[in-house]
């Protein structure tokens, strides 16, 4: 079987997993939203034991996501779920991580509020989420091959784009986050961790 690949996630995978190590160090559930193709999933959760890894998906991509995950066979990651940002509810239970890479920027704007929308719902207190990606800062992008990848992606869909992190950390305050850290990351990429400070 042909598993979907992406070469991104090989290689920002380790980067990633330097500092979800130093985050996520207690016992406890991630809930991981766009799993994609699987790759961090599968390598997270042979990686960090400890964590109960939930991976999640739109619905259409769930199979897809799935193959990878039912041949990897690691006790502590299940099958992923179906859960699309915009729904209205998502019937789970309160985690202690949320985790999510190369998805705002793929997402439609109205999407990524309905994901920090969930996140006020979905993660405890004194939980933190882990977002993955390209942003950019006073409205300028921090390469220019970022800006050239924000073509691409308006061009696919003229509603998805590099953010703002600053509308992102506006709405991740008002879901009761704390920006903890702003990591700069290889591919002219960041990895943004928020604690949950208030419901």
């Amino acid at each position: 079987m042909t598993l979907p690949i992406s070469q991104a996630c090989e290689n920002n995978k380790n980067f990633i997993l330097e500092i979800l190590t130093r985050h996520f160090k207690d016992t406890g559930k991630v809930l991981e939203i766009a799993g994609g193709t699987g790759q961090h999933a599968e390598f997270f959760a042979e990686h960090l034991p400890h964590l109960y890894w939930q991976s999640t998906d739109i619905p259409s991509n769930v199979e897809n996501l799935n193959q990878r995950l039912a041949l990897a066979k690691i006790s502590n990651l299940p099958l992923a779920l179906e859960f699309d940002v915009t729904q209205r509810s998502f019937d789970h239970d309160v985690v202690d991580y949320m985790f999510s890479a190369n998805s705002l920027h793929i997402m439609p704007a109205s999407a990524v509020t309905h994901f920090f929308r969930h996140i006020k719902s979905l993660l405890r207190i004194n939980g933190l989420l882990c977002v993955y990606g390209p942003f950019k800062y006073d409205g300028e992008f921090t390469s220019p091959s970022n800006a050239n990848f924000d073509i691409w992606l308006k061009g696919n869909n003229p509603l998805s784009g590099i953010r703002d992190f600053e509308a992102v950390n506006a709405l991740a305050s008002a879901a009761g986050l704390k920006l903890l850290e702003d990591n700069a990351m290889p591919a002219n990429n960041q990895l943004l961790v928020w604690e949950k400070i208030s419901e």
